[in-house]
């Protein structure tokens, strides 16, 4: 508003020094006053340039400004596509390396309990094998020692028959080693000595 003050103001001294310098203006219908059209073109141009300096060029900058930022995001929005596919490829990558991975451990988790279980197996067989080989020669001694002491028995026997019938009590070592000696040539091999054979 002061701008247009200015050229008021200015237009009145233009009409103050006319009046001086003595020309009159004609009261004629239409006038054309080159002064006046210097001024309103000097007014127009004036409130141009401020009109550019407030508002056009703020604007042009935020447009700018705006058109920079959206250039950018679509930049950043193709980057954003590029590296999504690029995770995309590698999160594949990944997948498939995991998948042979988890079966190459599946694969050493077979063989290994298949390996286990085989030597399970060996060593329960060899357990069985050392068993059953200690029981036959438990039985085996048990064996003999229920001959011995059926030989003593029967020896004992055999010299209290005797004794009966010689009709004396035959204790000596030489009946005892005598009876000793016809019980071991009697003596049948027993069923677990013929089986291991």
């Amino acid at each position: 508003m002061d701008v247009l003050a200015v050229a008021g103001g200015m237009g009145d001294a233009a009409l103050v020094f006319a009046a001086e310098a003595g020309v009159q203006p004609e009261p004629s219908g239409l006038v054309i006053n080159v002064f006046w059209i210097v001024v309103a073109a000097a007014n127009f141009l004036l409130f141009f340039v401020l009109a550019y300096l407030i508002v056009l060029k703020p604007v042009g900058a935020m447009v700018s400004a705006r058109q920079e930022r959206i250039e950018q995001g679509l930049k950043d929005a193709d980057a954003a596509r590029r590296d999504r596919e690029a995770a995309a490829d590698q999160r594949q990558a990944v997948l498939a390396e995991a998948r042979r991975e988890a079966n190459d451990i599946i694969v050493r988790a077979q063989r290994s309990a298949d390996d286990a279980r085989a030597q399970g197996v060996a060593d329960t067989r060899t357990d069985i094998e050392r068993l059953r080989e200690q029981a036959v020669a438990e039985i085996d001694a048990e064996r003999l020692r229920a001959l011995a002491e059926v030989r003593g028995q029967v020896a004992d026997l055999a010299l209290r028959a005797a004794g009966k019938v010689v009709g004396e009590t035959m204790t000596s070592e030489r009946e005892r080693r005598l009876v000793d000696e016809f019980l071991a040539q009697a003596t049948v091999p027993g069923p677990s000595s013929a089986s291991r054979n």
